[in-house]
């Protein structure tokens, strides 16, 4: 599931004219690597939002621009993990 979600990352991130070609799981998605600005962050998350079914709260962008790919991959697994358990907790 982590490499789907690392591929759906890379081609959004295409999408949004960022050059991926050097990007490994140990690249920053803020300053320090692809230097995602908060829009850019948003619109990631946006695109992962509904494409996994997953949401983030505004205040976590801050935090997801000094995750790793791999990082955020992981984090969104974990969302997507908790999602059943959610939603049986809920009915």
């Amino acid at each position: 599931m982590q490499d789907r979600i690392r591929a759906f990352v890379l081609a959004a991130l295409t999408e949004m004219q960022y050059d991926v070609s050097e990007v490994t799981g140990d690249t920053d998605l803020g300053p320090a690597g692809l230097d995602l600005e908060s829009l850019a962050l948003a619109e990631l998350s946006v695109q992962v939002e509904d494409e996994f079914g997953i949401k983030f709260d505004l205040d976590e962008m801050e935090t997801t621009a000094m995750m790793t790919l791999d990082e955020f991959t992981a984090d969104v697994v974990k969302r997507i993990d908790a999602l059943p358990a959610a939603a049986g907790s809920a009915a």
